[in-house]
């Protein structure tokens, strides 16, 4: 395959979640696998301004692009809603009787993290999808229900990331000749 082929994602392969480690959100720590990804969808978006006057719309001027996202991930990766959500993990006892507990206190913060999904290309190849600046910033859903598994749900914002090399920079969209895991 020649990277001149228009690639066609197909089906979600992988989802990583790499929190940021630095309240100026600059650094990022190690990444979290958000285990049987179902979805990572997103949205350029962008709140215009409109200025009208005698009658008639004049100008309008946009306040910069956002991106609007939303994650769905089969199970509950206790790490994976850690990075999502804040809070803490502890581990208690030792094989076969451990315990891990994560606990969500009214003072733990939601934190900035990266996403990066990957999907196989038809044409041959990967895609990633990389959101250099998340924030979960509507509900964390999931449900234990009779019959059903439970999902991880969540949406929230990406905003212009303040990484070294990616500054201001909201998303990228990679493609591979070869496929290649996220790192």
């Amino acid at each position: 395959m020649a990277l001149n082929t228009i690639p066609i994602p197909y089906g979600l392969r992988d989802v990583r979640l790499t929190p940021y480690t630095t309240s100026a959100a600059d650094t990022l720590g190690s990444g979290v696998d958000l285990p049987y990804s179902r979805t990572l969808s997103f949205t350029d978006a962008e709140a215009y301004d409109d200025l009208r006057g005698d009658d008639m719309l004049v100008a309008t001027h946009g306040q910069g692009s956002v991106v609007e996202w939303d994650l769905e991930a089969g199970g509950i990766s206790l790490e994976a809603y850690k990075v999502l959500n804040g809070g803490t993990i502890n581990t208690t006892g030792t094989t076969p009787n451990q315990i891990k507990t994560y606990s969500k206190m009214v003072t733990d913060v939601r934190g900035y993290f990266k996403a990066e999904g990957q999907a196989i290309s038809d044409s041959g190849g990967d895609f990633h999808g990389i959101i250099y600046k998340c924030k979960v910033t509507g509900n964390i859903d999931g449900q234990l229900g009779d019959g059903v598994f439970y999902l991880t749900k969540c949406k929230g914002k990406g905003l212009p990331a303040t990484l070294s090399g990616k500054v201001n920079y909201l998303y990228d969209f990679v493609q591979n000749e070869t496929a290649t895991a996220i790192p």
